[in-house]
């Protein structure tokens, strides 16, 4: 067959195969996403029937997929917010690394895999998936939720985080000097501090700049800039994820409304491929062996990101099912702990199986966390309240304070 057939005839198979995953998920109540990746297993190397032609464009087109789930949720946000969000939850930040990233580097030490790998895992294990989350908000119909600046507040400091992480590790992996390692990380630094700048002091020009009444015209121009913008922000050792934010985070008013109206199927569309890549990216047989401490790892994380994204919402003032809420959905990690492993792998090979178990692991519960963590919580707190009566039988006492989620329910 040839190869221009081949690409064809699979793409559109992905395309129609993801279709029905999608409405099937949304048949059952179910986020799309672990499907996504399950089907990426069965098709991937290793898997049952696996795809070659269409590889390369799945590869770019999973790239674009996260530039665009980035980009639509910038537009969400302007500078301003962006800036009293990080003011505010810093602290936020600060609870989120020690408490994720400490089992990550606790765990590479035991492995026995030295100072180099325990900084990757720990980056692998701090690092939510902005990717998954945004799509997770979106499915679940939560970005306008209380709650969900908090989340976004948390992702964007992450993210930015990475600005120095990644510049740091790539200097350790490559045995750089002290003074190589400050030049990465004083040019990332300056990246993302011009573009928060732009953002800030001249969004409006930029918007009006970019605005046109044309509808395809304004697809284009938003969509090539914030694809340049990615690249040379990737090529700068600044995530591309980051740079497609801060894109949305400088368009504002009618642009940013018109851009999300037009962007939002490519996007839909785009980050499904994404998920399936990082599935058909993945050999199935190297999972079993690394399964049982993935598992453990991917235990312990979840509960230390609820706890996170329970203090950051109780920071903000969320009532008790917003915590919970805050909490379960950070709980996806992705795009960010692939990047870090994919990296680290050629000085410690044996990050690169655990790294993929626990990912397909998190990415796949994560969304069953987002939607369920309050839920179940509620619940056990109801049942405990029903049950709450004195010894022997007896009706609760008169002044037995109501459960928090009730009290929390009228300003949540």
């Amino acid at each position: 067959m040839h190869d221009t057939t081949a690409l064809l005839v699979e793409l559109g198979s992905v395309i129609l195969g993801l279709g029905i995953i999608g409405r099937f998920a949304g048949r059952i109540g179910l986020s799309p996403i672990p499907l996504y990746l399950l089907a990426g297993l069965a098709f991937g190397d290793g898997g049952l029937l696996p795809l070659g032609a269409s590889e390369e464009f799945t590869a770019v087109g999973a790239e674009i997929g996260v530039i665009l789930l980035l980009l639509l949720l910038g537009l969400e946000y302007s500078a301003s917010e962006l800036v009293t969000s990080l003011k505010t939850q810093y602290p936020s930040g600060a609870v989120d690394f020690v408490l994720n990233a400490t089992p990550g580097a606790v765990a590479a030490l035991l492995l026995g895999w030295g100072p180099v790998g325990a900084v990757a895992l720990a980056g692998v294990t701090w690092i939510s998936s902005s990717g998954v989350i945004a799509k997770v908000l979106t499915d679940l119909g939560r970005l306008g939720n209380r709650e969900t600046p908090v989340i976004l507040g948390v992702l964007v400091i992450e993210d930015l985080s990475m600005a120095v992480y990644l510049p740091l590790l790539t200097a350790m992996l490559a045995g750089v000097g002290l003074a190589g390692g400050s030049i990465a990380l004083l040019v990332a630094l300056g990246t993302v501090g011009f573009v928060l700048y732009l953002a800030l002091r001249h969004g409006r020009l930029i918007s009006r700049a970019v605005s046109s009444d044309n509808p395809e015209m304004l697809l284009l121009v938003v969509l090539g800039l914030t694809v340049l913008v990615a690249g040379v922000a990737q090529q700068l050792q600044v995530s591309a994820a980051v740079g497609a934010f801060l894109v949305g985070i400088a368009l504002s008013g009618e642009v940013a409304e018109g851009a999300r109206k037009l962007l939002t199927p490519l996007r839909d569309l785009f980050a499904a491929v994404f998920f399936v890549f990082f599935g058909l990216s993945t050999d199935p047989a190297q999972i079993p062996p690394v399964l049982l401490p993935a598992l453990l790892l991917a235990v312990v994380t979840v509960f230390t990101k609820i706890g996170t994204g329970w203090y950051a919402a109780r920071r903000a003032g969320i009532g008790s099912p917003g915590r919970w809420r805050a909490g379960g959905t950070l709980v996806a990690r992705g795009e960010f702990s692939i990047v870090i492993a994919g990296l680290a792998v050629a000085t410690e090979p044996r990050i690169g199986p655990i790294a993929t178990a626990y990912v397909l692991i998190l990415v796949i519960v994560g969304p069953l966390t987002a939607r369920w963590t309050q839920p179940v919580v509620a619940r056990i707190r109801k049942r405990r309240h029903r049950g709450g009566g004195v010894p022997g039988g007896g009706v609760p006492v008169a002044h037995e304070e109501l459960p928090v989620v009730e009290r929390a329910s009228a300003v949540d």
